[in-house]
């Protein structure tokens, strides 16, 4: 029996808002900020080139500084550039500068530390920081001075980070480029991006980090790091309130890009702590429990993986996977992650490396590269302003480091939980008029709640309610819609 009702009207629109408010509430996560964080955020200072005479700031202002993000961010938190010198590739990221606004247990931190990350459900968003910081002061906006974190790494020609150092410093973004555009552009697709259009040194610029990103790749895909071919999902509104489409799409080749200098980044910042004595707050995959049935599913594909949980045979089990059967690599790729489980945040004590990043291959990993948007990026940049400062005390205990941990994994646990419950409501308002129709389905999720599959056209996840028996995480088949509940997020399923 279906567990959704018939409404009234089968077809009405949704407050989708509504239900986002009402999701985060029941996750115990904030919708709006208090009255205190607000009138900080009000009161906080532009303070663009404005300079103490204490402060240290190397000016690179004038550096071809850019920025990749999607078309509508403007919580933009880090910068990228890069150069050779001396035979090697010289990377510098600049980490918006948010601990300057932000003092520990002030209004703003208290709030912040309340949902811990930004929550983007599609329909609404819910900043960590106020918009004055985090769409604004704190946000490495195109032609804006701001202070920034910047990590210069050395990298050899064969993508090994030869050393490292943090220091704060001036800049400014020479341009505020979007994903879709540099992508579609580094592959020939289309012309030249407008703002690179008019700069040799800026396009020069994009090439190389690509270049730079391409090797950094092949690097960790060679010591075992996990590629896979993942869909995001976006909602479209119409003009009148209800869902017009969802979209899913691959990652591009400018999303590469920054998540290879970003993960160098954050490598980097975990080893430059750990030199010097302090806490790494890191986000640790651990190796997967349910790793059997990953040997079950390499099977499938005539191939063999041993017994115990091994990152570098199942990379290369991916690999031949993806070129023996490339259509369906992206339901392969959805099935290993669910099998793997998600990350969780922890911390050990100063000088101590944490036990690494299962799908990365890296030995050591703390997140640094969005303080607008996750709170422990922004622990993070306090425990390297401590570093940096003589004599200047760790403002955290390592107890208090740990519990901030369990509360961090705990709290993007219940944001990732509201995003993809009001994508479901999206879903099921989208779906209304298909209700008995037939798709196929991969089977995404097993457990004591019950079997999990999803459907690619639109890109939503449903419940099977009958014909689960014998059924396992990766398996496809064919199901019919039965029947949705907007309110509840629910989509039901039987199998044909």
């Amino acid at each position: 029996m279906a567990r959704t009702k018939k409404n009234s009207n089968p077809y009405m629109a949704h407050d989708l808002e509504t239900i986002a408010r009402r999701a985060m509430r029941e996750k115990g996560l904030l919708t709006d900020f208090p009255v205190a964080a607000l009138r900080q955020a009000k009161n906080c200072r532009d303070l663009g080139a404005k300079v103490e005479k204490s402060e240290r700031l190397t000016d690179l202002r004038d550096l071809p500084w850019t920025s990749i993000d999607n078309d509508d961010s403007l919580d933009l938190d880090q910068l990228e550039i890069v150069f050779m010198k001396d035979n090697e590739y010289r990377l510098l990221v600049a980490v918006a500068d948010v601990e300057t606004f932000v003092a520990v247990n002030s209004p703003i931190d208290v709030a912040a530390k309340a949902n811990t990350t930004s929550v983007y459900t599609g329909v609404k968003t819910f900043p960590m920081l106020p918009d004055r910081l985090s769409f604004n002061l704190t946000s490495l906006l195109a032609s804006r001075d701001r202070r920034a974190m910047v990590t210069e790494m050395r990298i050899a020609s064969d993508g090994h980070i030869a050393g490292s150092r943090i220091f704060p410093a001036l800049v400014r973004n020479q341009a505020k480029l979007c994903y879709d555009a540099v992508a579609d552009w580094l592959e020939n697709k289309a012309e030249v991006p407008e703002q690179l259009a008019q700069s040799k040194d800026l396009r020069l610029q994009v090439q190389v980090q690509d270049r730079l990103a391409r090797i950094l790749r092949r690097k960790r895909m060679a010591a075992g790091a996990l590629e896979f071919d993942t869909l995001d999902t976006r909602i479209e509104m119409a003009a009148s309130g209800r869902v017009k489409r969802i979209i899913s799409r691959r990652q591009n080749r400018a999303e590469r890009i920054i998540e290879e200098l970003m993960v160098a980044c954050n490598a980097s910042t975990a080893a430059f702590l750990a030199a010097r004595g302090l806490p790494v707050f890191s986000r640790v995959v651990r190796e997967p429990e349910r790793w059997p049935r990953i040997v079950e599913l390499a099977a499938g594909y005539h191939s063999r993986l041993p017994k115990e949980p091994d990152a570098k045979a199942l990379s290369g089990f991916l690999r031949k996977a993806r070129q023996a059967k490339p259509d369906a690599f992206t339901d392969l790729s959805l099935a290993v992650i669910k099998l793997i489980g998600r990350g969780e945040y922890h911390v050990l004590p100063g000088g101590r490396i944490p036990e690494g990043h299962f799908g990365l291959a890296l030995n050591h990993y703390a997140h640094s590269t969005a303080p607008n948007r996750r709170y422990p990026d922004l622990l993070t940049q306090r425990l390297l302003k401590t570093a940096l400062v003589r004599n200047k005390k760790n403002a955290y205990s390592l107890s208090e480091l740990q519990s901030m941990a369990r509360h961090c994994t705990q709290q993007e646990d219940a944001a990732n939980k509201v995003e993809r419950q009001v994508k479901k409501c999206a879903a099921a308002e989208l779906l209304q008029e298909k209700v008995g129709m037939i798709f196929s389905a991969l089977v995404t999720g097993s457990s004591d709640k019950g079997i999990w599959v999803r459907i690619k056209n639109p890109p939503v996840e449903g419940k099977l309610l009958h014909g689960t028996a014998r059924i396992r995480v990766g398996d496809r088949l064919r199901v019919r819609l039965l029947a949705t509940d907007v309110e509840k997020g629910f989509i039901d399923f039987t199998r044909v």
